[in-house]
């Protein structure tokens, strides 16, 4: 602030005062007027006078001239300087030879050690009225006050043109952090997904090669103590059912497996060929063991090559299973072959079950597919049929075991002693509910030509299905039988191995060989003549075609098969 004296300063109470200008701030600028003074000088905006103390310098330095004052009233030339007037800052003053360096009291008043009263000044520079008076109490300052009026400072109100541009940078870069932040979580989110779907796939995979049989670790190269753990870990009821064809001979052998552990349900096909060891220590075939040695004989055996625990068998005959189908209402089956009907008097009548998805069969169709076995097909098609019939039954048997009990007892057929009506209600009724809601699969056991098991079949049946261990007859314990086709019927070779497999022969796939009219039995050893000769009683051929001569690899006897063949005699 400019340090302009108060008007009631000492010495200035009865001077006038009169604005000459303005300063290069726009703030007015007075200066007093003697009483003495004849006439006031007009005011004159753009006339100068050059006088001591006007046009004041807020930012003079002590000892340093104010710009001349312009005189208003005489046509704008500055007026002649008055060295006399009064210094703000306190200097020296000049005014009619007055000696230099005098002191002087700034508010005038004469200074110590002055001699006489110091005459005022005729043109003293005017302050403003109504400001604060000096300090009497400090000496000059070293810096003029500077007074600061406040549109001198008019670009703090002015808005900021780059105002917006930061707000928009600042929003730019935060909308940018939070996109890569997003950018993160997505990838991470993904990443998430990916290791669990990866670990879905690793677990699906390792569950379908332990249920298998082809997970490491569980296969049949396995150590036995790892087998029996495994095995005992876990749980199994299994019934053996023997469907007998009352009308057609013949008979289907399936085993009823649940696994309450697991909580999972089997019907394993057993093929008629599969090699057992019969009462007497020789070998024999499932479908001869059931007819010869009865269910308590073929259980026996069926334990003895399987290495499991049959609990009991079920006699299955065909009018009971139609009975049985029918008391359940029907069943719905994916038929693979068109049956015709056996009640047919003429060729060509619509089939008794048609081929297709879904095909509802009633008890006597339902016996019809599943005892139907094409020309020429192997004897495994129609074991397959019949799984698919006892799957149907076991979907459509009520889940409860006092119903299922009773829909045995309605059956009126006489059990084997070993399984009760409860105890077989109850254990259909356990498999009924597995099968309703798609635990119970169906799976055939893989029986070699020569009646024997293979190591795959160890693996994944007999050990992960049925937790036994494979135990097939000595090889050298049967006859082997090589036999080659020559009757120009493909058929006659599956028919010719059936019958053999049945009479306790291994049968030995000979190939087909150029047709002829005789069929022939040729043994090597002396010792196997007798095994000859029951070979071609039991395919049905005569005495004379047993012969002594070579036999094919390491076959005990091979026969050839001529147009003189009739399986049905067999």
């Amino acid at each position: 602030m400019n340090d302009r004296y108060d008007a009631g300063s000492a010495g200035y109470g009865a001077d006038q005062y009169e604005l000459v200008g303005y300063d290069e701030y726009g703030q007015p600028v007075y200066r007093q007027v003697q009483a003495q003074q004849p006439q006031r000088q007009t005011y004159d905006p753009y006339t100068q006078q050059h006088q001591q103390g006007y046009g004041y310098d807020p930012y003079a330095q002590q000892g340093q001239q104010s710009p001349p004052a312009y005189d208003y009233g005489t046509g704008g030339q500055p007026a002649a300087p008055d060295y006399g007037s009064y210094d703000p800052y306190g200097g020296a003053t000049h005014q009619g030879g007055a000696a230099q360096g005098a002191p002087h009291d700034p508010y005038g008043q004469t200074a110590p050690g002055a001699t006489g009263r110091q005459p005022r000044v005729a043109e003293q520079t005017a302050h403003i009225p109504q400001q604060a008076g000096p300090d009497h109490d400090r000496e000059a300052p070293a810096e003029p006050h500077r007074e600061y009026h406040t549109e001198q400072f008019a670009f703090v109100e002015e808005p900021d043109a780059n105002s917006e541009d930061v707000i928009d940078w600042l929003k730019f870069t935060e909308n940018r952090t939070e996109r890569r932040e997003e950018a993160r979580r997505r990838a991470r989110g993904r990443f998430v997904a990916l290791v669990v779907v990866l670990a879905l796939v690793v677990a699906g995979g390792a569950g379908y090669l332990w249920y298998a049989g082809k997970l490491p670790g569980l296969s049949s190269q396995d150590s036995k103590a790892g087998t029996a753990t495994a095995a005992g870990a876990q749980k199994r009821d299994v019934i053996v059912v023997h469907l007998h064809d009352t009308k057609g001979g013949g008979t289907s052998t399936a085993l009823l497996v649940d696994n309450t552990t697991t909580e999972r349900g089997t019907t394993v096909l057993v093929p008629n060929s599969l090699a057992l060891t019969s009462d007497d220590g020789t070998t024999t075939t499932l479908a001869k063991s059931v007819e010869d040695d009865g269910s308590d004989g073929t259980r026996d055996a069926l334990d003895t090559v399987l290495g499991t625990d049959i609990e009991g068998t079920w006699r299955l005959d065909t009018p009971y299973l139609q009975n049985l189908v029918d008391l359940v209402g029907n069943i719905d089956v994916d038929t693979d072959a068109e049956v015709p009907d056996p009640a047919a008097k003429k060729k060509g009548e619509a089939p008794l079950v048609n081929k297709g998805r879904d095909q509802t069969l009633s008890g006597k169709m339902a016996v019809a597919y599943a005892t139907y076995r094409a020309p020429g097909e192997a004897q495994n098609a129609q074991l397959e049929r019949f799984g698919q019939v006892m799957q149907g039954v076991l979907r459509k048997m009520s889940s409860d075991p006092q119903a299922a009990t009773t829909t045995i007892q309605t059956l009126a057929q006489i059990l084997d002693p070993s399984l009760t009506d409860k105890d077989l209600g109850t254990f259909l009724a356990g498999l009924s509910d597995l099968a309703k809601g798609g635990d119970v699969k169906t799976d055939l056991l893989p029986v070699q030509n020569d009646g024997t098991l293979s190591a795959q079949a160890s693996a994944r049946v007999v050990k992960n299905v049925l937790g036994g261990t494979a135990k097939s007859p000595d090889k050298d314990a049967a006859v082997s039988v090589s036999v080659q086709n020559a009757t120009g019927v493909k058929d006659n070779t599956e028919k010719a191995r059936v019958v053999l497999l049945n009479g306790g022969f291994t049968f030995l796939e000979g190939g087909t060989g150029t047709a002829r009219t005789t069929s022939q039995v040729v043994y090597a050893d002396a010792a196997d003549k007798a095994n000859a000769a029951e070979v071609a009683k039991t395919l049905g051929l005569s005495a004379g075609s047993v012969t002594k001569g070579k036999t094919s690899g390491s076959a005990d006897v091979s026969v050839v098969l001529g147009q003189d063949y009739e399986p049905s005699s067999g």
